[in-house]
């Protein structure tokens, strides 16, 4: 083989390592680095290149403030019980459309819809629904018996308001997920457990759920990470409100950067953010190679 077919063999991974590259460098470093040197700056939303450098004053003010506390808080919570709720449902539902009955391919399409719409539909569909005077749900409410609730307007009801809805929007991403891991579980293991007398139940549980359990976990950490960083469907319903009551952190960035001008606070709040998310991708990774080591032994 000749010297020029070899170094034409050896050109083509790099130009592909190399695209990617520089992409990533333009659409993703570059505006990292950038956000990174702001949240050192006072730099204001009308003179984006006259701000000063003020070394950590927006992380040691932002650690000291309530609000911004609250915000950290808030997106925890939100975080927590819109992973779970998707989770819950989204497996169950897998589950459900993984049988063999009539209308499935049916079943299927209907529960990948809310996956498939787009955010601002579905926020115009639920603020009619969560309306207090004409809205299904207070209407629904009513008929039970139980008093309208103010779902978008009263500080208690909103966070569950707009959970209820992220639920509803991302469930279908798991079902997919937990749906192709499903499939996947090799017949021989369930048919092995029912010559065995084992109960439908304890099929799942020891072998079923064993197995699509690393796909739950990948599951749980792109859900965290998205949930983390949810901006339009929070802003839409409630715009961080009633009284803050969904202000994540998200929103925080959105206000202190559009409202309040002040990029220098907003990059800090993003760059505490992105924190937290590596936080989360830590614990999953420690957690994940304890478990594959767990089987392996």
């Amino acid at each position: 083989m000749s010297t020029m077919v070899k170094v034409r063999r050896r050109i083509p991974p790099y130009l592909f390592v190399g695209a990617a590259a520089v992409y990533l460098a333009i659409f993703t470093a570059t505006p990292l680095l950038r956000g990174v040197w702001l949240s050192f700056t006072d730099t204001k939303l009308l003179n984006p290149d006259g701000g000063t450098f003020v070394g950590a004053d927006n992380y040691r003010n932002l650690l000291t403030e309530d609000r911004f506390l609250s915000s950290v808080v808030t997106t925890l919570l939100y975080t927590t019980l819109t992973v779970v709720g998707a989770l819950v449902l989204g497996t169950a539902a897998a589950f459900a459309i993984n049988e063999r009955f009539r209308g499935r391919a049916v079943a299927r399409a209907v529960l990948t819809m809310p996956w498939a719409a787009p955010s601002i539909a579905v926020v115009l569909v639920y603020t009619w629904i969560f309306n207090v005077e004409d809205g299904v749900a207070n209407r629904s409410l009513a008929a039970l018996g139980i008093g309208q609730q103010g779902w978008l307007l009263d500080p208690d009801r909103g966070l569950l308001a707009v959970t209820l809805v992220s639920v509803w929007k991302v469930f279908p991403f798991i079902m997919l997920v937990v749906l192709a891991a499903l499939q996947s579980v090799p017949s021989e293991l369930r048919e092995s457990g029912r010559i065995d007398g084992a109960a439908r139940l304890t099929i799942v549980r020891e072998i079923v759920l064993p197995h699509i359990a690393p796909t739950l976990r990948v599951a749980a950490l792109l859900m965290t990470i998205w949930s983390i960083r949810r901006f339009e469907i929070i802003f839409l319903l409630t715009g961080g409100g009633p009284v803050d009551s969904t202000n994540t952190l998200v929103i925080n960035v959105y206000r202190e950067a559009f409202q309040n001008s002040e990029l220098g606070r907003a990059a800090a709040i993003g760059m505490l953010g992105l924190c937290l998310s590596l936080v989360v991708t830590v614990v999953y990774f420690v957690v994940d190679g304890r478990s594959a080591r767990k089987e392996a032994s």
